[in-house]
């Protein structure tokens, strides 16, 4: 019973995304109580994350190291450039700019890994992305946020190196333990984690949402228009690269996925600890959760029809 509760949540995770902002909107004061909780949601997250996650996510990098390191380096490098150029582009204020290159200085979520299973893409590829991605994120996301957004804002690159451990790292070794602990039994746990963390995404974005209001309705539209445009983006540009460095169809897919579905939960985490005066500074991670949980469905269900036998060649190692 509380699976397929936990599936249906997980299926229409927008909509309550969308139903909860809605409400914060209307009554900015209700979810003021989740501001001080926010890091620990994320490392109850990320704990979920780490018992789903088996030490075979990590074999797979040496499995296919040519397609984890082209996928893992476009990680880092589309998004973060894509959100630095956008920020030029549109001349956006500081406190928003500083937000857009966070959430693109992000690892991949793991949503990206059901996105490409159901895209029909390499989803093996995917998960060893996302767990290679995560690891590297307390050295490389504050060290790209840093170079890329101190022209706007003061940036502690130290401070938030130690944010990420503590939010990142640290839950997802001691769900691994857990996972290696328990066995099977914590297969069973993992499969009511996501549950718990759609609840905690959601109260973080309805936070979000009731303390940046009046920028939302100062900026809202052109934050949105952001990131519709970065997220489309990054899944164009990382089709583009995987097909250029020649990989097969499925990587390929699995590639532009990874790229354009971002750990927008951290970043909304990141700029609730570390930019506490400039609520806005969330807002563009949290309308990234939103849209990269329509776009993605979206995205996964063209592919999915598209499938070929081309699929399943094996990739050049």
């Amino acid at each position: 019973m509380i699976i397929s509760f936990s599936r249906f949540v997980q299926k229409t995770f927008a909509l309550w995304v969308l139903i909860f902002a809605a409400i914060a909107f209307i009554n900015p004061t209700l979810f003021r109580f989740v501001g001080p909780y926010i890091a620990l949601i994320l490392g109850v997250i990320m704990f979920g994350m780490g018992v789903t996650m088996t030490v075979d996510d990590f074999k797979g990098v040496l499995k296919q190291p040519k397609s984890v390191l082209i996928a893992t380096v476009a990680q880092y490098t589309i998004m973060p450039l894509l959100a630095y150029g956008l920020c030029i582009l549109f001349q956006l204020p500081a406190e928003i700019a500083v937000g857009v290159i966070l959430v693109g200085c992000c690892p991949g979520g793991t949503s990206s890994n059901v996105m490409t299973y159901l895209a029909r893409g390499n989803t093996a590829l995917s998960v060893s992305t996302t767990a290679v991605s995560t690891v590297l994120s307390p050295l490389l996301t504050p060290a790209i946020f840093f170079l890329l957004a101190s022209e706007w804002l003061d940036i502690n690159a130290v401070a938030m190196f130690k944010s990420i451990l503590q939010i990142v790292l640290v839950p997802i070794v001691l769900g691994l333990i857990v996972r290696s602990v328990l066995g099977k039994k914590a297969a069973s746990y993992g499969e009511v984690m996501p549950l718990v963390s759609v609840i905690g995404i959601v109260l973080i974005v309805a936070f979000v949402v009731g303390a940046s209001k009046d920028r939302i309705i100062e900026s809202g539209l052109l934050i949105f228009a952001v990131v519709v445009l970065h997220n489309g983006l990054g899944y164009l540009i990382g089709f583009i690269v995987a097909k250029v460095c020649r990989l097969n169809y499925a990587d390929q897919k699995a590639v532009s996925i990874e790229v354009g579905m971002q750990n927008s939960g951290l970043g909304v985490a990141l700029a609730g600890v570390h930019f506490a005066a400039s609520p806005v500074t969330a807002v563009p991670s949290a309308i990234f959760s939103f849209w990269h949980n329509i776009s993605g469905p979206l995205l996964a269900t063209y592919w999915a029809g598209k499938g070929s036998a081309a699929d399943t060649t094996p990739s050049t190692k």
